[in-house]
């Protein structure tokens, strides 16, 4: 959502903080806030002009006209606003059909003044620019504003005058008073449009010989602005409207929201409600709402939410584990019923999403059936048979009913299946597979004419193949021939030789797009080219039906437009933060005639700016916040359709005789599902994007349909917010339109809700009564549009209208020309299961794939939980085993002794010398590692080893011995260079102590000490050094403390595991020499010739 309620004291804040102007506003920062947890001593001394001064307190929950509700306790003192709020406060009260709790409010001094110093003034936006209201006489009975108000436009990118305000707004205001509110109110519309307000209402202000007094105020602001706006807004809060408690899941789902790409919406409005929904995509979670409602539902519904935009399979889990666990609090008499809905999915894993919700209701299988919860669930897109198989087999195994259907059932069916009004069938019929992209789903054989059908039909002159040079780039011929100004805008956006460049790095949308224009026979791909300017110019390899092709990919956009003129479509997957200077950048070149902005959360305040430019230069946006729109057998814009599957079961790959237009993009897939079945199929489909202000109405591609020849009826989906529909009730009345035209508004529901609710979509919201989905369906009625009676009637009336056509000879079905085949790529066939290969590589410590990293089975979070340490990690992912306590110390110790033995030894050597020559860390360590062997520090292995087989064999530590000395071998592990018996080495001492005092067994360990009492009685320096020490401690270690058989604990000595620790431990003593040499400067190293003995042969030194 993008325009959100602010409380009065957020308002009052940001206007003191931000305003500039020459008027005196007083009273700044002087108001406090009352909740339940408020200390009075305390708030007096942060506040001492409350024992002093005369006060006025009101709720601040984002009450309307509080005055005339005995809201408002004025010209009080302190203790007389105690005694006022001992009345109220925490009380519950009725605010129009609303019932809330009273718990936050506002004291601020009063301000004594007579009626001729109130004034009213109000700044709100709307497309062509921000209206400001101003009325001479404000306060309670200030009426009617919009009536009576002096009113001024602004349009979009232009400036707010003092003499404007004084010619329009101030003329029944005495002149004394004009200077003051002329420098007050342009101050306020500077603020407005600075901090991003998409509403500011002051009502009184006031104004005295003192200045400026600020008495009531209400605002909302642009909540997607706050990547701009954050340093001056801070962490704003957003209160619920008023009869609706904020609740602590609604936050969670909200924090999950703000930290995914994806969309996760929940609203609570009656937790002990019986009917709970869990809805994929904005427009269809108002289509369930709604028909909730009309099904009688509307008191029992508890929620209203949606998740869209692909969320992950975690994602989803925390979702919907979120809802089941509130649904499972309170039992009610007649169970409860789950509605897991959506529309058929553009992008969207339907299967991977599912699977999050399948793992929620298996965690909660048992509140589930204790609460008699019955599930209902409606689904399609890609692999949404894989995640329906998946949710029907969960029904069979928890217990849980489960009713599972697919596209072949209209989507709001399964609400009247819950509630009892239609039954339930017991084998719903099921459509082909996923996989099936040959099979055609439709029963009819029937496509339209292709002599009626602009896109086949029309002569291909050069103008359709590629613009004459010399020709306006981006202008279609007709275009060019009727207008001579540059802001005309085309009727004709896609052709079957239509190029775009993509911008964004979105190869499966790009892929999408190729296969679709495959399956279309277009001669060439309609992609061009791609934009990422995080890369430099290369190619990018993609399938064009059976082969491969490449695609040029350019870092920036100039050098894109200047090699592929042909090109006039521009689809932007930019951010939400580089989307607009994007736009603005394409817009410079002349060829491109028409822009999808995909991107959802742009700032409107930006969007009206694109608007106004593409109006100015004639290119036509589809979007914000949009899948983008479709023209079968001609181009797609990036996900829209979904996957081919859809496009071959809904006909998508060439053209019908209807037409439509949505707001939403899951709707609009949802329509192409609808119109295959009920008519020939969809002529052209566009989905303008959930936002309040898109880049095209309802009415421009309305208009384009009218006079579009192989459009024989228009299907508009319009929704609760924004007056666009009243258009297209006056241009049937007026025959400007004149083809059928068959209209439902969604978001009808809204009317029987005691508070307000944001809808999914941003512009999903009245703002008044005309604006609402009941006024403009009644209103589209009355015009002469076909409206049903609700969506679940809007197939039947789509076909009755497309029968009528077909019986009057409007619309000749013509036979069916089977598209050509495209294979399935690699990778979604193993994603839907069909084939299988063997991997390359295999692995079983590690998995990274999830929501959280895994390491041998144990998810990090639990690693940090237990405190295992470093020990207890490398525990993990060397030996895939949870060891215990005292081995995990005995590691960590290994690794600490090991850590460095000075810059003497070679491996150590090795490193400095390589650092000294300007060598980067990694080759440093490098080449100190790979002077680790048999003779410097690799001995861990070989010492394990033959301690281990002498051992095993039963030889005595003197046979041992003496056959290590007959063989002419070193016994591994024994010696040292410095350390004897009478010098011991006390890492040596420190580390058999632990293992004495830890470890269940030290046999080996006890044979190598009596190896050692023989060999130091000849030499006091062959004495178990480190190495040795380890080696064999770690035999011990893996044979006894029960986590290893005996086989496996042979078999991590034979495959080296032990010389790991050698090596991790050193490589953090090299790598603390590499960092000293750079600290200390030091230069590049040459060995000096007094410490290098020259010894040539003598006949050459002759």
């Amino acid at each position: 959502m993008s325009a959100k309620a602010i409380s009065e004291q957020t308002g009052k804040e940001f206007l003191y903080k931000y305003i500039c102007t020459s008027a005196a506003v007083q009273n700044r920062f002087r108001y406090a806030s009352v909740t339940a947890e408020t200390d009075w001593d305390r708030l007096t001394q942060e506040h001492p002009w409350l024992l002093t001064e005369r006060l006025v307190v009101k709720p601040d929950q984002l009450i309307k006209r509080r005055g005339k509700l005995g809201l408002v306790g004025i010209n009080l003192d302190l203790q007389g606003v105690r005694e006022w709020l001992n009345g109220r406060f925490m009380k519950e009260t009725t605010v129009g059909k609303a019932k809330g709790v009273l718990k936050n409010f506002l004291i601020e001094p009063f301000v004594p003044h007579v009626q001729e110093e109130e004034f009213y003034v109000c700044v709100y936006a709307t497309r062509e620019g921000d209206h400001v209201l101003f009325h001479h006489e404000g306060g309670v009975e200030v009426g009617d504003v919009d009536a009576k108000a002096q009113r001024l436009m602004v349009a979009v990118d232009d400036k707010l005058s003092e003499d404007q305000v004084k010619e329009q707004l101030l003329t029944h205001v005495p002149d004394e008073k004009k200077e003051i509110l002329a420098s007050f109110i342009v101050g306020l519309f500077n603020l407005y449009e600075d901090l991003y307000f998409t509403y500011l209402e002051i009502n009184p202000l006031v104004v005295t010989q003192d200045g400026v007094y600020i008495l009531d105020m209400a605002a909302k602001i642009d909540a997607t602005a706050d990547y701009i706006c954050k340093a001056k807004w801070g962490d704003v809060e957003f209160p619920p409207p008023f009869g609706r408690e904020a609740y602590p899941e609604e936050a969670y789902i909200a924090d999950l929201d703000a930290k995914s790409g994806a969309s996760l919406k929940l609203t609570l409005l009656n937790p002990r409600g019986r009917i709970w929904t869990m809805v994929a995509g904005g427009g269809a979670s108002v289509v369930y709402s709604d028909t909730i409602c009309d099904l009688g539902g509307v008191d029992e519904l508890a929620n209203y939410g949606e998740y869209s935009g692909a969320p992950s399979e975690q994602q989803t889990y925390d979702y919907a584990k979120t809802i089941l666990s509130l649904m499972t609090r309170e039992k009610h008499p007649l169970g409860k019923v789950l509605i897991i809905g959506g529309s058929i999915a553009n992008f969207t894993n339907v299967a991977a999403t599912f699977k999050g919700i399948v793992r929620a209701i298996k965690d909660y299988q048992g509140p589930l059936k204790e609460h008699e919860v019955t599930i209902f669930v409606r689904r399609g897109g890609p692999n949404y048979q894989e995640g329906l198989r998946v949710m029907g087999e969960v029904g069979k195994t928890t217990g849980i009913p489960i009713h599972v259907f697919g596209t072949e059932t209209h989507m709001t069916a399964i609400v009247g299946m819950a509630l009892g009004h239609r039954p339930i069938p017991n084998q719903p019929p099921m459509d082909a597979h996923t996989a099936n992209f040959l099979l055609n789903a439709s029963s009819s054989a029937k496509t339209p004419a292709t002599t009626r059908t602009a896109s086949f039909s029309e002569p291909r002159t050069s103008n359709d193949v590629t613009p004459a040079k010399k020709s306006k780039a981006g202008l279609p011929p007709e275009a060019q021939a009727s207008s001579g100004c540059s802001g005309a805008k085309a009727t004709t956006l896609f052709r079957k030789q239509t190029k775009a460049i993509v911008w964004g790095m979105q190869t499966r949308a790009v892929q999408g797009m190729l296969d679709f224009d495959y399956v279309c026979s277009r001669d060439e791909p309609s992609v061009a080219a791609m934009v990422y300017p995080f890369t430099g110019d290369h190619k990018q390899k993609f399938y064009w039906g059976h082969k491969e092709i490449l695609l040029p990919v350019y870092k920036n956009m100039a050098d894109a437009m200047k090699k592929h003129p042909e090109v006039d479509v521009l689809i932007s997957f930019a951010s939400l933060r580089s989307a607009f200077d994007s736009t603005v950048e394409a817009m410079q070149y002349s060829q491109i005639h028409t822009i999808a902005i995909i991107a959802e959360g742009i700032p409107e305040a930006q969007t009206r700016k694109l608007i106004k430019m593409a109006d100015e230069k004639g290119v036509t946006i589809i979007g914000p916040a949009t899948v983008g729109g479709i023209k079968p057998g001609c181009f797609k814009i990036g996900n829209t359709g979904g996957m081919l599957d859809n496009i071959l079961a809904s006909k998508l790959y060439r053209p019908g005789s209807v037409a439509y237009v949505s707001r939403s993009g899951g709707m609009s897939n949802e329509l192409n599902n609808i119109i295959s079945r009920t008519t020939d199929g969809v002529y052209e489909g566009v989905a303008i994007g959930g936002d309040r202000y898109p880049g095209s109405t309802f009415m421009d591609h309305v208009l384009r349909y009218q006079d579009t020849e192989g459009i024989k009826m228009i299907v508009v989906l319009g929704e609760i917010g924004g007056t666009e529909e009243y258009k297209i009730c006056q241009g049937i009345r007026e025959g400007r339109i004149t083809k059928p035209v068959v209209c439902w508004c969604i978001g009808t529901c809204a009317t029987m809700f005691a508070s307000e609710v944001q809808f999914g979509h941003a512009g999903a919201c009245a703002n008044q009564a005309s604006e609402t989905a009941v006024a403009k369906n009644q209103a589209l009625r009355d015009a002469g549009a076909y409206v049903p009676k609700s969506f679940d009637e809007l197939g039947n009336v789509i076909k009755t209208v497309y029968d009528e056509l077909v019986a009057n000879g409007t619309i000749i079905p013509a036979e069916e020309v089977p598209p050509p085949t495209v294979p399935m790529d690699y990778s979604w066939a193993r994603e839907l299961g069909l084939i299988r290969k063997p991997a390359s590589f295999m692995t079983s410590i590690c998995d990274e794939r999830g929501q959280e990293l895994i390491y041998a089975g144990m998810p990090i979070t639990e690693v940090f939980k237990e405190e295992m340490g470093l020990g207890g990690v490398l525990g993990l992912l060397w030996f895939q085993r949870r060891l215990p306590r005292y081995a995990c110390q005995f590691i960590e110790m290994c690794l600490m002794v090991t850590a460095d033995h000075g810059p003497a030894v070679s491996g150590a050597h090795n490193t400095i010398v390589c650092a000294r020559a300007g060598k980067d860390l990694i080759s440093s360590l490098t080449s100190g590692l790979l002077t680790i062997g048999d003779r410097f520090g690799g001995a861990l292995d070989a010492a394990a080893k033959q301690f281990s087989k002498a051992f095993d064999s039963g030889m005595l530590p003197m046979e041992f011995v003496n056959k290590m000395k007959k063989d002419g071998k070193l016994i591994m592990g024994i010696g040292h260079r410095v350390k004897s018996i009478n010098n011991p080495d006390m890492r040596v001492q420190i580390l058999k102590d632990f293992v004495k005092q830890h470890f269940p067994s030290t046999q080996l360990l006890d044979y190598a000490l009596d190896v050692e009492k023989i060999t130091t009685s000849k030499k006091p320096n062959l004495i178990l050094n480190v190495d040795g020490l380890i080696g064999v401690a770690f035999v011990d270690l893996l044979r006894t403390c029960g986590g290893f058989t005996r086989d496996e604990a042979d078999e991590f000595v034979e495959i080296g595991a032990l010389n790991g620790i050698f090596v991790l431990g050193r490589s953090m003593g090299f790598i603390g020499h590499y960092l000293d040499q750079k600290r200390l400067k030091q230069g590049l190293y040459r060995h000096p010739w007094d410490d290098i003995s020259y010894v040539l042969p003598e006949h050459m030194s002759m």
